[in-house]
């Protein structure tokens, strides 16, 4: 009986252990932003909803569990991720990128079959995109890694747009746009609250390449720069007055909170523009289906 009991607990460690792979708290917000675009493209069934969402879920999770792998190494030096199954040996390698190309493959085949291969093949630059460019090149190389790289995390809204429609049009384009430009700004202030670790990991994010006072800079920039490019959906006619005034008063708050941040540089208010960023794209999307649906 206790040798049952040891085996069960160690199926669980090891299932749970693959769930942490997938990154689903990194999920949460790319599915919502693909539910939301989904029902702006048009009026899908609940049944493509779903089987989108899982074909974006298998894809990130095999983004995520492969970057897991590769990034063992930068994880093991930095107290938030030096538990994490591969960093901490519980998951070996060979394991977690066999995982993670699984959920890969899984992903685009389902999407295919089920979906259209338009949203298979998008979700699979997404994960592509994630893996070669971001993690292995960028990331280790130059302070703008996750300007550039932000491209793979903007791919949701395509991919749920060709779901619907099975092909693009201006108005994901326009959302895509509004996610990559969204990301540097939420990333860096996560990135001053972690500034010592990365740099003892080695990793040149931009507090640690350019320092705390131009990161923050650089996120009034962008966050200048996402206020402009939300506008540009309705100034195309994609939506009306409800996306309008929810989109300057989100791009009101945030930049708010960014020249806070540049005025009183304390932690806190790093943590609290990180934290209103999260909530800024769901409410941003979420404004979105009200207008098209009012």
């Amino acid at each position: 009986m206790d040798a049952v009991l040891a085996r069960s607990a160690a199926w669980r460690t090891v299932v749970s252990d693959l769930f942490e792979m997938t990154k689903p708290k990194v999920q949460s917000l790319l599915l919502f932003t693909t539910v939301t675009t989904m029902y702006v493209a048009g009026d899908p069934s609940l049944g493509l909803v779903a089987l989108t969402c899982l074909g974006g879920a298998l894809s990130a999770g095999g983004a995520g569990a492969i970057n897991h792998v590769l990034d063992r190494d930068i994880d093991r030096t930095m107290s938030r991720t030096a538990n994490r199954p591969v960093a901490g040996g519980r998951i070996s390698p060979a394991a977690g990128l066999a995982f993670g190309i699984a959920l890969g493959i899984a992903a685009f085949v389902l999407l295919t079959l089920t979906v259209n291969l338009l949203a298979a093949a998008l979700s699979l630059s997404g994960l592509l995109g994630y893996v070669f460019v971001y993690t292995l090149w960028l990331k280790r190389t130059t302070p703008q890694n996750i300007v550039i790289g932000g491209a793979a995390g903007a791919v949701p809204p395509l991919v749920a747009w060709a779901a619907v429609t099975g092909e693009l049009a201006g108005t994901p384009l326009y959302l895509f746009a509004i996610v990559f430009f969204w990301t540097p700004p939420h990333f860096w202030a996560l990135s001053l609250l972690m500034k010592d670790e990365y740099a003892r990991a080695g990793v040149p994010m931009l507090p640690v390449v350019r320092g705390e006072r131009e990161t923050r800079r650089q996120i009034l920039l962008y966050t200048l720069l996402l206020y402009a490019v939300s506008q540009l959906p309705f100034c195309a006619g994609a939506f009306g007055m409800t996306y309008l005034v929810a989109s300057v008063l989100l791009g009101a708050a945030f930049i708010y909170g960014a020249v806070r941040l540049t005025r009183h540089p304390e932690r806190r208010n790093a943590l609290r523009l990180y934290l209103f960023s999260l909530a800024y794209l769901a409410a941003l999307f979420a404004a979105m289906v009200a207008d098209v649906r009012l």
